[in-house]
């Protein structure tokens, strides 16, 4: 294969750090620093810039980056067609996933992933959207898991699910003796716990209650879905959540879920990744448990929050391959 000093510095040049590369390979710091200046000794030029925090490249290092970074996704491409006469599926795999994706019923497709794909080397980070972004666009992940995704540009999105919103509210709120379900109008002057204004989710919100004709108190701001949900248990406010987000609070009984009677306002999830870039044979299996694995989240039985769009999507070579 190509030369392991070369993979290991197009990680430091990605992560911009030694140690993160470490941790990626899961070998030692010192590994990684001697490799690439093992590498440096024998082109005879530094690549890296340490003085720098976090660290740059030099003009000499970017250029060879870009370069090495072209030669690795060509082998790892022709490597990946070479293992379909073996049916062995191999190789790396980075996944980066919003923080409300789902995490236990991640983790269980994870684990069952790898239990049916040994020789992958699967890594999955839960990250801020953007940071989802980034990951997908400087080649760290492979694919990324969002909500609302982008599909123009760099990113290209296979669908995947939607999310139905409803709301939720502690058991001592009034509302929570409602049978089941509430007209969105009587949202109208609640204490609402919302999502930062950052994240497009909650511009998304905002945009229904004003179509709705409704106005909510603001009056706490979270940037993830758990701190939400904590304030709603604590009784600070209402709000409005994906429905699968706040199963275990129901179950155990320390929020009540409330449907919409009146508007069907849902999160579209996409699986997104990089323009123009083939996705290896890794990468396409975890994208079919994903959207139809027996085990996948959104193909539990009985389970109505979620709306698969599953579909079967050809990948020519060249066809693209994806926030709370």
């Amino acid at each position: 294969m190509l030369s392991r000093s070369i993979e290991l510095f197009c990680e430091v040049a990605q992560c911009r750090s030694f140690s993160k590369a470490a941790e990626a390979h899961r070998i030692s710091q010192s590994s990684v620093s001697q490799s690439v200046a093992q590498l440096e000794k024998k082109l005879g030029i530094d690549l890296i810039n340490r003085g720098k925090r976090p660290l740059e490249l030099t003009p000499a290092g970017q250029r060879y980056f870009s370069g090495c970074q072209s030669l690795l996704d060509q082998y790892r491409q022709l490597e990946s067609s070479l293992l379909q006469f073996t049916n062995k599926v191999t190789g790396r795999l980075r996944v980066a996933a919003i923080y409300s994706v789902g995490l236990s019923e991640m983790e269980q497709l994870v684990s069952e992933f790898q239990q049916q794909f040994p020789d992958v080397d699967l890594k999955l980070d839960y990250l801020h959207p953007e940071q989802v972004y980034e990951r997908v666009r400087t080649d760290q992940a492979d694919l990324g898991l969002v909500s609302f995704p982008r599909d123009g540009g760099e990113f290209a999105c296979i669908p995947w699910q939607e999310q139905r919103f409803d709301v939720v509210v502690p058991p001592s709120h009034p509302l929570a003796e409602r049978l089941g379900s509430v007209m969105v109008t009587e949202l109208d002057g609640e204490n609402f716990v919302a999502l930062t204004p950052d994240l497009k989710v909650r511009r998304e919100i905002d945009r229904w209650l004003r179509a709705a004709k409704v106005s909510v108190k603001v009056v706490r701001e979270f940037d993830n879905i758990e701190n939400v949900r904590g304030a709603v248990e604590a009784n600070v406010g209402i709000s409005l959540l994906p429905s699968p987000t706040v199963d275990r609070s129901v179950e155990a009984g320390t929020l009540v879920r409330l449907k919409l009677a009146d508007v069907d306002w849902c999160r579209p999830l996409g699986i997104i990744h990089k323009r123009n870039r083939r996705l290896s044979t890794a990468a396409d299996e975890f994208i079919a448990a994903l959207q139809g694995g027996p085990d996948s989240p959104q193909a539990e039985p009985g389970e109505e929050n979620n709306r698969p769009l599953i579909e079967k999507i050809e990948r020519a070579p060249t066809q693209p391959l994806v926030q709370i």
